[in-house]
C-alpha cells in the first residue's frame, strides 16, 4: 500500500519523506491557501522532496480551462499529477490528459458510480473522501469496499483507489484490509499510526532493566 502525505507544509513533508515511507503528496486549494505560499513555487518545492506523484489541483470549472491550467502545472515537474473534480467537465479533462499519458487524480468522490465513471475516463487515481462521508452519518469505508469490488470485477479498469479524508488510524487499518491502493494522510495522522501504549510500556521496562545492568553499548 502506498502512503501519500496530504499537506502543503514542506517541513512536515520533508520530515516524513526522510523515513522512506512517503510515496507521494496530495494538495488542494484549501491547503495551499492555508500555507500562504505561491502555488507554483510550492508545488515545485514539494515535487523536489518526493519522487512520487504530487497532486496539484486545477481551479477551473470548464474542461478547456482545466486543460490550460493543467499544462501550466505539468510544466513544473515530471511528477505532477493533475487533480480535477468529479464533474462532467472534470471527466472530459481527465480523458484528454490520460490520452496524453498524464496522471490524473479525480477528487471529491462520494459514490461507487462516480468511481466507475472516473475509471472509465482514465483516471490514474480516484479519491473517495471517507471522513466526509462519516461526518454525514454514511459509512466511508463501505464505499472503499464497493469501489474495490467493482474495480476487481473488470481488469480493464486500472485506476488506483486513493483513500482521502483520512481522519484516524482506524480509517487506515480498514483501508489496508479492504485492499485500497493508496491512502493520503495528514502528517499528524500518519505519525499516529506508530503509537501504542504497550510499545511505550515495553520500551520503558527494557530501558529500566538495561540501566540496572550497568552496561553501555557505545
Amino acid at each position: 500500500m502506498k502512503f501519500f502525505v496530504d499537506s502543503a507544509d514542506t517541513d512536515a513533508i520533508a520530515d516524513l519523506a526522510a523515513t522512506g515511507m512517503v510515496d507521494g503528496v496530495t494538495t488542494n486549494p484549501s491547503l495551499v491557501a492555508k500555507s500562504g505560499r505561491d502555488f507554483k513555487e510550492l508545488v515545485a518545492e514539494i515535487c523536489a522532496l518526493v519522487p512520487g506523484p504530487v497532486s496539484a489541483e486545477v481551479t477551473a470549472l470548464d474542461a478547456d480551462t482545466m486543460l490550460k491550467e493543467a499544462d501550466e502545472l505539468l510544466a513544473i515537474a515530471d511528477n505532477v499529477c493533475i487533480k480535477v473534480p468529479l464533474t462532467w467537465d472534470g471527466l472530459k479533462a481527465t480523458r484528454q490528459l490520460a490520452d496524453r499519458g498524464k496522471m490524473v487524480n479525480v477528487t471529491l468522490c462520494f459514490s461507487a458510480n462516480q468511481a466507475l465513471l472516473a475509471a472509465k475516463a482514465g483516471a490514474a487515481f480516484i479519491s473517495p473522501f471517507v471522513g466526509r462521508l462519516d461526518d454525514i452519518g454514511a459509512d466511508g469505508m463501505r464505499l472503499i469496499g464497493e469501489i474495490r469490488q467493482i474495480y476487481d470485477n473488470y481488469s480493464e479498469l486500472e485506476s488506483q483507489i486513493l483513500v482521502a479524508s483520512v481522519r484516524s488510524p482506524e480509517h487506515m487499518r480498514a483501508s489496508a484490509l479492504i485492499g485500497a491502493d493508496v491512502a493520503t494522510l495528514p502528517p499528524e495522522v500518519l505519525k499516529s499510526l506508530i503509537a501504542h501504549p504497550l510499545t511505550d510500556k515495553g520500551l520503558e521496562a527494557f530501558l529500566a532493566d538495561w540501566q540496572k545492568s550497568g552496561q553501555s553499548i557505545a
